[in-house]
């Protein structure tokens, strides 16, 4: 995977690009950007990471990076099985409603598309911020109370399916191609204004969105309240009057934060707490509102509701990280590890293999992503759901795996990995339950 990557890679993830080489007639032709960089967001992560521990600082919590990049898998997850949803109703438009056809092969249609997705994504960026109902999608980004490159890993597997619509005026007369190109690179830019290594770029500050800009956007701060919502130009903020200067130190996450790392949990809690609203709340104005006012809303109050009910936090804020044994911690990094790469081999070969296969490593890669979610809340269920999950594996596995393979070390030792976890918690579990036996006949 690394040895497939190049300077170009690398320089599409800054938008550094040449136009005539980033060109393509059909959407077939079109580059998985995502899952061709994804190796790289992880060396990235690593190196930002080093920096962090040398300047002594406490930019990275282990567990909500973890978190972060299990939303990002469980986003991915949802693209390898519907990813031509949202792209259909673009194609649909473009073909029977388009008002004028653009040469897809002309470097000024390549411009003109970066100049509308870079709107479009504005626009839909705001809206999840200012309706209810896109926010319970969008606020999964926002939940981490850490501000680092693994924060952009943290996506909502529902939003691209809720926020498609804010791209269809382009479909009057862009390419298909042309606009998944651009899809693509506005997602991925978006990726290393995630840091606070990164101070300030100086005049670029005027013209692109930076990590500043986007740590303000992050921000519960009073002040940092639905500003900043570019994704490559923060010009767009500054035209419409969203945009808002880093001055206090920023204080990350949501206004009332999310104390786990449930994946699950994280991607349908404001679903979750929209429907029970939505049933208290009186009359139909008022159901209405609850979906398509702000976050803040409330009877009585503005749209986007008031300022002075956001907690007025200054930072330092104490954060949600239950402390875990080394032993459990390093488990959870091995056997986190072993399902990421698992993954992003899935993603890479996913479309060589039939949707049965492609849905059970899904299941499989959010199974464990609960479990691991799980252990590092210290959930009391969570070391019986993992002797339950690493059997599941080596059952799977021993069935199903070719022992003539050119990898059986590997096979071995995977399975060996999965018999050994499974002992160490069904040995775990038998001590927790010998306590609880002691205590009760003492």
């Amino acid at each position: 995977m690394i040895k497939n990557l190049s300077l170009r890679s690398v320089g599409r993830m800054f938008y550094l690009v040449d136009p005539r080489k980033e060109i393509f007639q059909t959407i077939d032709d079109v580059p998985d950007y995502v899952t061709e960089v994804m190796p790289l967001f992880f060396v990235i992560i690593m190196i930002e990471l080093m920096i962090t521990v040398w300047k002594n600082k406490d930019y990275v919590n282990i567990s909500d990076s973890l978190g972060s990049v299990s939303q990002g898998i469980l986003s991915e997850c949802s693209r390898l099985l519907l990813r031509g949803v949202p792209l259909a109703a673009y194609i649909w438009v473009y073909n029977n409603w388009r008002l004028v056809t653009l040469p897809w092969e002309s470097v000024w249609t390549w411009l003109l598309c970066f100049v509308g997705v870079d709107l479009g994504y504005y626009w839909l960026h705001r809206a999840s911020h200012e309706l209810n109902i896109l926010w319970a999608a969008h606020q999964v980004h926002h939940s981490s109370e850490y501000y680092n490159l693994s924060t952009a890993l943290r996506q909502s597997v529902l939003q691209s399916y809720s926020t498609w619509m804010f791209y269809l005026p382009l479909a009057l007369g862009i390419p298909p191609s042309i606009f998944l190109v651009h899809q693509q690179f506005n997602l991925l830019y978006q990726f290393w204004i995630h840091t606070q290594v990164i101070k300030t770029l100086g005049p670029l500050e005027y013209i692109i969105n930076t990590p500043s800009h986007h740590r303000v956007h992050h921000g519960r701060n009073r002040y940092c309240i639905d500003k900043n919502y570019a994704g490559t130009l923060i010009i767009w903020d500054r035209l419409f009057g969203t945009f808002e200067q880093e001055s206090e130190e920023v204080v990350y996450g949501v206004t009332h934060p999310l104390t786990t790392f449930d994946p699950t949990y994280v991607q349908l809690c404001h679903y979750i707490h929209i429907f029970k609203t939505f049933l208290e709340v009186k009359g139909l104005q008022n159901k209405l509102s609850v979906l398509f006012k702000g976050p803040g809303w409330a009877p009585g109050k503005p749209r986007l509701g008031s300022i002075e009910d956001i907690p007025d936090v200054h930072a330092p804020q104490e954060k949600y990280s239950p402390r875990l044994p080394l032993w459990c911690m390093l488990y959870v990094l091995v056997h986190f590890t072993l399902v990421t790469v698992a993954f992003v081999d899935l993603a890479n070969r996913h479309t060589s293999m039939n949707q049965v296969t492609i849905l059970c490593g899904i299941m499989y890669c959010m199974l464990s992503l609960t479990c691991f979610g799980a252990i590092m809340d210290k959930k009391f269920w969570a070391p019986l759901v993992e002797v339950i999950r690493c059997i599941l594996y080596f059952t799977v596995d021993f069935f199903l795996s070719s022992t003539g393979s050119s990898c059986h070390i590997l096979i071995m030792a995977l399975r060996i990995t999965f018999l050994f976890s499974a002992l160490l918690w069904s040995f775990h579990l038998v001590q927790v339950f010998s306590v609880k036996i002691h205590k009760k006949t003492e």
